[in-house]
């Protein structure tokens, strides 16, 4: 990845040189590095907008390969607000759509801008796990997603995805800045777009909630090896 003094120069840039920049960059990077097969495009053909997408989450690269293979819908991505705060890593995020949330906390104005984006008719794309997983598996979903799926109602789009935790690799330490970008085959699954399940006239509202993540989780985790699959086999 570019240094972070150099990072730091383009961030002192206008707003729109940034952006046209940073996608410069990252499109440079994927297309040096990241050999992608997709598939399942036919089932973006037809699909109802606005839409969630939702993906397993494994590598800061996921958002860059993800925005390639969206870019016709251009959905906005929802992301961590450190991602932003380091200048490397700002990089990959100034190149995309994003909107910015606080994982871990209960970040009601964050929750309350995605919803409103979806209603004036943004496609989104969220990470359930709310965080790159560090054992290489799907970990389980932050409340977030149910949250949204259902103050929204709107339809979801499951992708799942593999190999990017071999293009930029999670350093251990910490330090998104020293990542660096390896030769990697990636492997992309989108599924079939369907419905959030509505609430059962018998389940209480915890209930309702376990189900729907499980339920939505699953459907990421049938378009993956099951290696991949984690907590939701």
């Amino acid at each position: 990845m570019i240094s972070t003094t150099t990072a730091k120069m383009i961030s002192m840039l206008p707003d729109k040189l940034v952006a046209y920049i940073s996608k410069k960059v990252t499109d440079h990077y994927l297309k040096k590095y990241a050999n992608i097969n997709l598939q399942g495009r036919e089932n973006l053909m037809g699909i109802k907008l606005p839409t969630i997408f939702i993906s397993n989450h494994l590598s800061n690269s996921d958002g860059l390969v993800l925005a390639k293979v969206l870019k016709e819908i251009d959905p906005t991505f929802v992301a961590g607000i450190k991602l932003s705060n380091n200048a490397v890593t700002s990089i990959g995020v100034n190149g995309i759509k994003t909107i910015n949330i606080k994982p871990n906390t209960a970040d009601k104005e964050g929750l309350k801008k995605i919803i409103e984006l979806i209603k004036h008719g943004e496609s989104l794309l969220i990470f359930p796990e709310g965080t790159r997983s560090r054992v290489g598996s799907l970990i389980e979903a932050k409340k977030g997603i149910f949250l949204i799926a259902k103050m929204t109602g709107a339809p979801i789009v499951p992708i799942g995805l593999y190999g990017t935790e071999n293009l930029l690799p999670i350093n251990e330490e910490g330090d998104m800045s020293s990542e660096t970008f390896n030769y990697a085959d990636i492997y992309i699954n989108i599924g079939k777009q369907f419905e959030f399940p509505k609430r059962g006239k018998e389940e209480d509202k915890k209930e309702y909630e376990e189900f729907s993540t499980k339920y939505i989780m699953k459907k990421i985790a049938e378009l993956l090896p099951v290696n991949y699959r984690g907590v939701y086999k």
